[in-house]
Order: structure tokens, then sequence, then C-alpha cells
């Protein structure tokens, strides 16, 4: 048995249109919900500082990672940890249009030099400087071919320290060791891969020496009506990131030297690009603006908005394929009959009642061939299985018997049987009526 056909009703949406509406909105939202992890990319790859955070608080060290949106009380912050991914301060990038471009990308995303030096008074700061070019996080090799060239970040750390011309010093061996006395006395050590340092006029160094400074307290460059101000530099950042906390004391360094520097506050490792650090006594409450509401729309409430809007999609297509025009034939004579036998016939299906299904199509197939042969006025007279008999009887007496025959075996047909018998009996009921109705 087949089921019935349905006509899709005038008017109604076409399933082909829906689907490609579908597929264009999630397009949309995966491009905008990747171009917003773009940064969540970053931090969470070798080069990034995801770990640091993890690690810290694991440590019970407070420490957070900040992207910007909302003003900090900046008398709660006990260290900003700064990280640079830009070789080109205040220039803005070039992105790159081949993959081998994409690989030798030196900068990541650009920041201004002012927003750290205004950070950098505002609070104690961390300028940790770019080691690594797109290529290490994009491929996961730490290859020294990967690394940033020296002159640009000879530039970059210009613009951040009171020192023009900082001399940089690349390490002889693969791994370097740099000696460090942790707060409670111990001796730790740690190990740095192609380790970069400087040496530069007025830098203390934390970590490492006078000639090769791995962690320095370096004096702030003064611009016109500057005040002195210090800051920390770490000239490699694999002391600190996803891929250098894995060496050596490097993660034991990490967390007693950022915990002694934040004295019990919070430590706020900062990649946004701009400063939004507040005095709580000194500036004014600041008013509602329309960035407080689209904050709710970034990361990581984007992604519960992308769920949301795809289960609307998904309930409007289902919406839309239910509803619609009434069909023209459930307006017709007799369109409640029909409707009424499609849903039994539906219901026999479905539970098993082959037998009784076919019976209820055999009665409905003569009643159909009696309104056919002898008009509608005569239908129900001939439509019963004696009437209809009786009356082939005198014109086909051949194919009469036959089909008092098979209608004799329908009626002796069980409630469950195969498709195939159910097939041949029918098809063999429709090839009699056919000859009644052809020889007619």
């Amino acid at each position: 048995m087949s089921d019935t056909e349905t006509t899709r009703p005038p008017g109604t949406l076409r399933i082909e249109l829906v689907v490609i509406v579908l597929v264009c909105a999630i397009g949309i939202a995966g491009l905008w919900y990747l171009l917003s992890q773009q940064q969540q990319t970053l931090r969470s790859s070798p080069a990034g500082l995801d770990g640091l955070q993890v690690w810290l608080t694991s440590e019970d060290v407070s420490a957070q990672n900040f992207t910007g949106g909302w003003p900090i009380d900046q008398t709660s912050v006990g260290l900003l940890v700064v990280p640079v991914y830009d070789t080109a301060l205040d220039a803005d990038r070039v992105p790159a249009t081949t993959q081998q471009e994409l690989l030798r990308q030196q900068d990541e995303y650009d920041l201004d030099a002012d927003v750290i030096g205004l950070k950098a008074r505002t609070v104690p700061t961390l300028v940790v400087l770019p080691k690594w070019r797109s290529g290490m996080r994009l491929t996961g090799l730490a290859h020294p071919v990967l690394k940033t060239e020296r002159d640009r970040l000879g530039s970059t750390l210009g613009r951040i320290i009171d020192e023009s011309d900082p001399e940089l010093i690349d390490a002889k061996s693969p791994f370097t060791d740099f000696p460090y006395r942790s707060t409670d006395g111990k001796d730790l050590s740690a190990r740095i891969y192609a380790a970069q340092t400087i040496k530069a006029r007025g830098c203390i160094p934390v970590i490492g020496t006078e000639e090769a400074m791995l962690l320095a307290d370096c004096p702030l460059r003064k611009d016109a009506g500057d005040q002195d101000g210090r800051l920390l530099v770490l000239t490699d950042p694999d002391l600190l990131n996803n891929h250098g906390l894995r060496l050596g004391d490097n993660a034991h360094i990490a967390s007693d030297f950022l915990r002694s520097r934040a004295a019990g506050r919070n430590v706020v490792i900062d990649y946004s690009r701009s400063s939004w650090l507040r005095d709580p006594f000194s500036e004014p409450e600041r008013e509602r603006t329309w960035a407080d509401l689209g904050r709710f729309f970034g990361p990581p409430f984007l992604t519960l908005w992308i769920g949301a809007a795809l289960a609307f999609l998904l309930f409007f297509w289902r919406g839309a394929l239910r509803t619609g025009p009434i069909r023209p034939e459930a307006a017709a004579p007799g369109a409640g009959k029909l409707l009424a036998v499609r849903a039994r016939a539906r219901l026999m299906r479905l539970s098993g009642h082959d037998g009784a299904l076919i019976r209820e199509y055999a009665a409905a197939r003569m009643a159909a061939m009696a309104a056919a042969l002898f008009g509608s006025a005569h239908a129900r007279h001939y439509g019963g299985e004696d009437a209809f008999l009786k009356s082939a009887q005198r014109r086909h007496p051949a194919e009469t018997a036959r089909l008092r025959t098979v209608l004799a075996n329908i009626r002796q047909l069980p409630a469950h049987l195969p498709a195939s018998e159910a097939i041949r009996l029918i098809d063999e009921f429709e090839q009699v009526l056919e000859q009644i109705n052809h020889d007619a």
C-alpha cells in the first residue's frame, strides 16, 4: 500500500526557500561568532595567557582575564599584566592576503603606546613583549624562524620605556636557565626556549643580569608633561604564556612573583585596547551608555544568543510548514468525508490492520466504479457489493466470477499480512475493475 498523496497548498512557504534562509542565517551567525572569538583563539593558543589565569586561580591567587567593556576599580588591581601582540604600536595592522603572509604575520591586533603608558601610570603594570609570529599559534611549532624581527621589537620597546635604542640579545643555546629566589627562600630556575633578553639604560634586572634581563624594572617613557613612572617589562613571554609555563620552574616562579607583586589584590590580565581603569574616589559615577547594553551581546552571552536565534529559526520553519491557507479540497463538498476516510486509512496503516484496510479500499473502489458507470444518481444503489456483482454478471459474466473470487479472498484476509500479499490482491482487484470498466 502506498501513502496517500498530498499536495502543497498554494501560498505556503516552499521548504527549499526556508532551508536557504536558515543556512544563510546560520552562516552569518557563525561568521559573527568566529570574528568575536578571534581574540579568544589567541588567548587559548600556545602564545596566549589563559593558562596563566587558570594556574594562578588554582594557586589561590586572585586573577582574571579582561577584554574591556566595563570600568575596573583601579584600587582593586594589584598588578596589571598587559600582553603585547603588536610590533608596530600606533600603526594599523595590514591583514594577510595569502597563507604564507599569515604564517609570517608579526602583529595579532593593534595597540596604542599611549594607552599602555596611561595604564602603567595608573596601576602597577607588567608589560609582556611579543616574541612569536602568527605562524607559531597556527602551526603549534615554536621554531626560531617564527620569531618576530628584532628591529620591530626594539622599536616597540622603545615606545614603552625611557630608552630610545634598547639592545636586544638572543640566546646562543636552545634553552637558557635563569635563577630566581622565591619569597620563601627557595632557589628556582626559569627555563626559556630561544630566549630573548634586553640590555637597557635605567632598567633594573628582576630575573636575569644587567647584560641580559629577562624581567626588568624599567623607567616609563616620558612625553611632554608626563610624570616619572616605572613598569615591569617581561622581554620573553615564554615565562608566562601557555607554551612556556610547563618548562622548568616557570609556573612556580609566575605564581610566586605575581602573588608578591599583587600584594593580596587582583592580578588582571588585560587584553583591552583602551584604559578602563577608574578611580572611584575622584571620578563621578558614569552615566549608562549603549556600550553597557552591548556587552550583553558579546562573549560568553553571544553563544546563548546564537543558540536562541537558531532555535527561533527552527520553530519558525516548522510553523511555516504546518500552517497556511485552507486547502482547496478542504472546502469542497464531501471534503469532510474524504478527510475522515484518509485519517481512518492512515490509522489502520499505522496500527498494522492491513486486512481491514484492503476491505475498506475494495468497497470504496466499487462505489467509485459504480458512480463512473451508472452516474452519481444511481451510485448509492449500485455501489454495494451485491448490486454491483449482479449488474456486472449480466454484462461481464467471466470477469464477474473472477471478481467474486478476489472479493472472497479479500474478506478472508487476516489483520496482519505481508506487504507483498496485499499488493498482489490489490493489483488483481484493480485489473478486474479496469477490465469491467473498459468493456463497458
